[in-house]
């Protein structure tokens, strides 16, 4: 049997008479940052879903850290250390960055969350979630309303929230998605850290980020994968450059 912490098992999703994502089977290995890629449509966002719980698979199974979850609702996938980030930012706008990220610790810790509004208020969060905004250039940040922060910080902040739920493995749907350059690459520098500490499953359209970051790179089309290896094969794979690199490959 396989030890990959993650194991996709020829799982399907469909959504009324259209398949989403098709048979769709993959192990993500530990220690290693995970690239899946694709046209718009392909399905990308919904095998995430799948991974994450968000939405149940149709058919096929998916094994955590040696356990069938694919019955197992989000929030208990993500209890086990299966956590995600969305494509959109997650956010609490009206709370601080600091609160946003207490929030989450506390969310870790079992406490409950009737009590969420004093959060950043009890020290032993307080402590927690500061070390993680200091850890993602955000220390400074900490008192301000995460609704008025910049793109690129909102996107480092939801990183910090994920990563106070001490996760296992780690889910990012688009993390650069509408980031400047320069936010881009503080966000590229922050995953090629968190790359030594955990498996990262990267959905990405930035091809550059794709191939400075991953390991391995899968390529979904029409709900199928076509293609995985390493970054080079994947440049290399003339039906890869057919369905989706194209001059992106060069």
């Amino acid at each position: 049997m396989s030890s990959a912490p993650l194991q996709l098992q020829n799982i399907c999703k469909n959504y009324g008479a259209l398949r989403v994502t098709d048979d769709v089977s993959l192990n993500i290995e530990a220690g290693e940052l995970h690239a899946i890629i694709g046209p718009n449509g392909a399905g990308k966002t919904t095998l995430i879903h799948q991974i994450s719980g968000h939405a149940q698979s149709d058919s096929g199974r998916i094994i955590f850290d040696g356990q069938d979850v694919s019955r197992l609702p989000m929030a208990e996938r993500a209890r086990m250390g299966l956590v995600r980030s969305f494509q959109i930012t997650s956010i609490l706008p009206r709370f601080s960055a600091l609160e946003n990220v207490a929030i989450a610790v506390q969310a870790r810790s079992g406490s409950s969350f009737s009590f969420f509004g004093n959060a950043s208020k009890e020290p032993a969060l307080n402590d927690t979630a500061m070390t993680l905004l200091s850890r993602f250039g955000l220390a400074a940040r900490a008192s301000v309303p995460a609704g008025q922060m910049s793109h690129g910080e909102k996107r480092q902040l939801e990183i910090a929230i994920a990563l106070a739920a001490k996760p296992k493995l780690l889910l990012l749907d688009e993390p650069l998605a509408g980031t400047s350059h320069d936010e881009s690459q503080r966000l590229i520098n922050t995953l090629q850290e968190l790359r030594k500490e955990l498996p990262i499953v990267l959905i990405e359209h930035d091809m550059d980020a794709v191939f400075a970051l991953a390991d391995r790179v899968s390529v979904l089309v029409y709900g199928r994968i076509i293609a995985s290896g390493s970054p080079q094969s994947i440049r290399d794979n003339a039906e890869v450059r057919a369905a989706y690199l194209g001059e992106e490959a060069a």
